[in-house]
């Protein structure tokens, strides 16, 4: 490490602006582990200054570069950066502030979503990257120099990249449109809500109460099972298998034998501390549905959901950004849902902001008979009155 952490914060405040990308391995694991942070400060002249940090093997003081990205007067540039953002905070105890991503800005520009760093570097830049060592083991010391050289290269044109793509949406009056979308990965938190886990758990909402509270104790366990030993999740108990033990309460592993889902490994290795669990569940206040449910999708929506999408697919290529910058299939089912049922704008995106302003207003004008769509003369699609 070239500089300490305390003068790359010193740096980037100097110069209001820092690029960041990570290395990270996943696999086999509850959280993804950090094993790489590459820094890029801005060197004057369009050149760039490239320090990287390794967490496995280095002792540094994070608490600078924590309070620099937390610093909403000072720009932090990455590409594709939700887990990025995700594991900085974890680790380094910060959220981050005043983030620009690329990826983001690219969309916004007339790219299409999604696009990678390599073809966008290419398309805006004219760089080319050696991609050689992106699937190799971070985790792994020591790091070889082509490692090196790739994590390096990652953000050796980030700063120049974010300023050409700044560039051109300023020109487009688009700039401020993609830093509202970017505001979002402020609030981005890699901790597990077990709230959320057991709601989204399939099928849950089919239990009896007192098979929801057994369900609840069964996510608590499971989750510290796979925290205590870095292990995935799925890998301690499949949520099939979670539902079905909460339905069925097993009182003895001989009774969980009888589930399925459930492999002579798992049942070995972990049925007494399932059954333990199980009757923990049982003691538990059982845990009712709460609230109405809200309005089901119906099949009739299916032609609607065309409908829309042509709609904002129109709109989106007319002003040269990427559709799904707009809408998800997901937002559409909930808005058609909504006004099918009479019931109030539902909080999706493609209704606020500047989504709203692009084609949200005109989507509920579709969508209540006050607007329509025709194929016109050049054998594209109108929007009248």
């Amino acid at each position: 490490m070239s500089r300490t952490t305390a003068e790359i914060a010193a740096r980037a405040r100097e110069t209001g602006r820092l690029g960041i990308d990570t290395e990270f391995m996943g696999e086999g694991r509850y959280q993804p582990l950090l094993c790489l942070v590459q820094i890029a400060l801005d060197a004057g002249d369009g050149e760039s200054e490239v320090i990287v940090l390794d967490p496995l093997t280095e002792t540094y003081d994070p608490e600078p570069l924590a309070d620099v990205m937390a610093d909403p007067g000072v720009e932090i540039v990455l590409h594709a950066a939700r887990q990025d953002v995700a594991l900085l905070r974890r680790d380094w105890g910060r959220p981050l502030r005043n983030v620009f991503d690329t990826q983001v800005a690219a969309g916004f520009a007339g790219m299409r979503a999604q696009l990678g760093y390599e073809p966008l570097l290419k398309e805006t830049l004219g760089v080319r990257l050696r991609k050689s060592a992106s699937f190799t083991r971070w985790d792994d010391r020591p790091l070889t120099d082509e490692q090196l050289g790739y994590a390096r290269e990652d953000v050796l044109h980030l700063l120049p990249l974010a300023g050409a793509l700044q560039d051109r949406l300023a020109e487009l009056g688009r700039l401020e449109w993609a830093r509202e979308e970017c505001r979002a990965f402020e609030d981005i938190d890699d901790r597990r809500d077990l709230d959320l886990v057991f709601g989204k758990l399939p099928r849950v909402n089919s239990l009896e109460p007192a098979q929801r509270a057994v369900a609840r104790e069964l996510v608590e366990w499971r989750e510290e099972a796979a925290r205590s030993g870095d292990r995935p999740v799925s890998s301690v108990l499949h949520d099939a298998a979670l539902i079905e033990i909460a339905k069925r309460r097993p009182q003895s592993t001989d009774r969980l034998r009888q589930i399925r889902g459930l492999n002579d490994a798992t049942l070995h290795r972990r049925g007494k501390a399932i059954v333990e669990a199980v009757a923990r569940g049982r003691e538990r206040d059982p845990i009712p549905v709460e609230g109405v449910r809200p309005t089901q999708p119906d099949a009739e929506d299916a032609p609607l959901i065309a409908l829309g999408e042509a709609l904002i697919r129109t709109r989106a290529m007319e002003a040269g950004l990427a559709y799904e910058l707009i809408a998800a299939r997901a937002d559409l089912q909930r808005i058609i849902t909504a006004v099918r049922a009479d019931e109030d704008e539902p909080a999706v995106r493609t209704l606020q902001g500047w989504r709203r302003e692009v084609v949200g207003l005109e989507l509920l004008e579709l969508l209540h008979g006050r607007r329509a769509l025709r194929v016109g003369p050049t054998r594209r699609i109108d929007i009248t009155d």
